[in-house]
């Protein structure tokens, strides 16, 4: 865990991510509520680990219940400075891994985007689950025979972002479920469709995806990727087993 543990501590993660993906934001917070609503779930403590810049808690405040209280944690000094502009009476962040915080539990944890940066994200996804009832992971799917015919997609995906495992909608399922989460429910989300990018072979990509998605969502994953799972899981168990 040391090496993953330094590219976000030491500030290489920011020099590759200036904006620690702040422009999906918005994004990623519209997906939030509608599985919310979907569940008629109203939470009032949300907290998420790997918190990055903060944006994410930012606009689901603005969205959500008045008396609802949003926590951030990250291991990330850069992370947490740039969370800090942020922050307000109902916006706390905090420079702490919450799998060692026993004390702490939260109606809801948020964990998007992050498991697939981790070594050993079986170790982490069993300390987590006692933090909270309810648990939401958005999780890419970059297994796909798209990137698995070019050599060297999934190293490129590694040397930007920092990913150490791929998934696909199976995969990242089952992954949960060996760690005792049960799975309420979960979609597709259609990032390479909806946020804006500069890439050529994303812009390139973005018809023909957008195209057999509509046809088929399972096919679209597995062959051309650029889509993601959000899942909505439950911890049945409480915080007895923490």
């Amino acid at each position: 865990m040391t090496m993953v543990k330094n590219l976000y501590a030491s500030g290489d993660y920011l020099e590759l991510n200036p904006t620690w993906h702040v422009e999906e934001s918005a994004w990623k917070a519209q997906q939030i509520e509608y599985m919310l609503r979907l569940h008629g779930l109203a939470p009032h403590t949300i907290a998420e680990i790997g918190c990055g810049a903060g944006e994410i808690l930012r606009q689901l405040q603005t969205g959500m219940d008045v008396d609802c209280r949003f926590s951030g944690y990250d291991i990330s000094p850069q992370a947490i400075e740039l969370c800090q502009r942020r922050a307000n009476e109902r916006l706390h962040f905090y420079l702490k891994d919450l799998t060692h915080e026993p004390s702490a539990h939260f109606d809801l944890l948020l964990v998007m985007d992050v498991i697939e940066h981790l070594e050993d994200y079986y170790a982490f996804l069993r300390a987590l689950r006692p933090r909270s009832h309810y648990a939401i992971f958005h999780i890419p799917l970059e297994l796909s025979v798209q990137t698995i015919l070019r050599p060297h997609a999934l190293l490129d995906t590694q040397a930007a972002y920092g990913h150490l495992h791929y998934f696909t909608k199976e995969v990242a399922l089952q992954a949960l479920r060996n760690a005792d989460y049960a799975v309420c429910d979960y979609c597709y989300t259609t990032r390479a469709l909806d946020v804006p990018t500069n890439e050529l072979r994303r812009r390139l990509l973005k018809l023909p995806r957008r195209v057999l998605f509509t046809l088929n969502g399972n096919l679209a994953s597995r062959i051309l990727g650029g889509f993601s799972l959000l899942v909505l899981a439950e911890n049945t168990a409480g915080t007895k087993d923490g």
